[in-house]
């Protein structure tokens, strides 16, 4: 083991806040096609199809690489893994700039979406350094996903001055000064393991039922976040005619609070358990996602004075402040289901967090592409929220099936039990 000292809480506490902002420009430049599609879109003539595969491709790369990444940040340390990878991230990102077809957007865009692997890298790092608080540490960590948020931002105003290409460049130049920054402000990891087990053991944990539920579970809270984020400045862009710096605005609606509050979502999960956040979480999502999947609809009823037209449909304030809290959920989840893996798996959580954060990823890819297609195939702009809430449905079911009789999900625990359970712990509740 490390015979690095422990660190204090304020050299610890700048850990994680040059970590959090590493992962935040990590993820603006994840989601950068969200916004410098649809004017890429315009320009190469793309359908829906089209387009939700340009947006979904870097998530695809990011997603894959975060399992491997993970496991070499339990071998060799997340201090020198993170300053690599944002450096190697920026030099595929300024290329993108010179893309001028489809196949060389999608190549370009498969190599630069590694930088979504800064997540599986930054999240044992971080909960190394708080092994008492590890829901809040990975919670604020985890709020760098506000990344989106700053491109719904700072990308739509590029775009307007100075064109599409140069989002890519000023991003590529900003990885570089982060990876610059961390390095010199980050520490060693505490408690690394020098002799860390192979990649092959480490795969052990696939045969854990639990790891699967959490993959579920991130599938939806992560991968609805991500698809949504790169799809509904478009869909504001669309549906309700505004400007795309305007839309981005709209779009910030959702990808902010998603971002900005997971650290919350860490500390409830601390205070109330995992299960009982991510079970309500799902709850709330699913309610707004049956409101959102409503599509506009326009009714005329035949009456004795005539005919009398009525608009069913969601104005843009009210489907803003859905979506608002739509990511307040996510953003919940997210943290959640970390809380779950801290709490389950504290000996492998690189391996364990780079599973999950690949199946969330995964669902961030696939979800774009069958928003396009569905939306070609039924011409029915709503159709991405009716997906979502059937994926919501099926997480809620799982979690019916597996946890709910075995906690006391409603009301106060008994006397003899501790009133925040292991997350993983299959103790029966009353009449359970």
């Amino acid at each position: 083991m490390s015979t690095e000292t422990a660190p204090t809480m304020a050299r610890a506490l700048l850990v994680l806040l040059v970590s959090t902002l590493a992962f935040a420009i990590s993820f603006a430049a994840w989601m950068m096609f969200g916004v410098t599609g649809i004017p890429i879109r315009h320009e190469l003539g793309l359908n829906a199809s089209e387009f939700g595969l340009l947006t979904a491709t870097p998530i695809l790369t990011g997603s894959l690489l975060r399992l491997p990444f993970g496991i070499w940040t339990d071998r060799f340390g997340g201090r020198i893994v993170m300053a690599l990878l944002l450096a190697g991230s920026a030099i595929p990102l300024w290329l993108s700039s010179y893309a001028t077809k489809l196949w060389q957007f999608l190549a370009v865009g498969l190599a630069l979406g590694m930088v979504g692997a800064v997540f599986a890298v930054g999240t044992p790092y971080v909960a190394r350094f708080f092994p008492r608080n590890r829901g809040f540490a990975m919670g604020v960590f985890g709020a760098g996903v506000s990344g989106a948020a700053i491109n719904m931002f700072v990308a739509p105003q590029l775009v307007n001055h100075f064109g599409w290409q140069s989002v890519p460049r000023v991003y590529a130049i900003s990885l570089l000064v982060v990876a610059g920054l961390f390095w010199l402000l980050a520490l060693p990891d505490p408690g690394k393991n020098a002799n860390a087990p192979t990649m092959r053991a480490q795969l052990g944990v696939l045969r854990d039922p639990r790891v699967w539920k959490y993959c579920q579970y991130y599938s939806i809270v992560f991968g609805g976040f991500t698809a949504l984020s790169i799809w509904m400045p478009q869909y504001f862009l669309n549906q309700y005619h505004f400007p795309i710096a305007q839309a981005g605005l709209m779009a910030a609606c959702f990808s902010l609070p998603g971002g900005v509050l997971r650290a919350v979502g860490g500390w409830l999960s601390d205070r109330f358990g995992a299960h009982r956040v991510t079970w309500w979480v799902l709850w709330v999502a699913w309610i707004c996602l049956f409101l959102l999947s409503y599509p506009q609809t326009d009714l005329i009823v035949q009456t004795i004075r005539g005919p009398l037209a009525f608009h069913i449909g969601l104005p843009a304030w009210g489907f803003a402040a859905l979506l608002f809290i739509l990511g307040v959920c996510f953003a919940c989840g997210m943290a959640s289901t970390f809380k779950y893996i801290g709490d389950d798996f504290p000996t492998n959580m690189g391996a364990v967090s780079g599973i999950v954060g690949m199946a969330g990823g995964l669902g961030g890819f696939l979800l774009p592409i069958m928003f396009g297609a569905l939306l070609d195939i039924l011409g029915v702009p709503s159709s991405c929220f009716m997906l979502l809430y059937g994926i919501v449905w099926v997480s809620l079911i799982l979690s019916y099936l597996t946890e709910v009789r075995r906690f006391a999900v409603i009301g106060t625990p008994d006397s003899d039990e501790s009133p925040n359970p292991p997350s993983g712990s299959l103790r029966a509740a009353p009449g359970g």
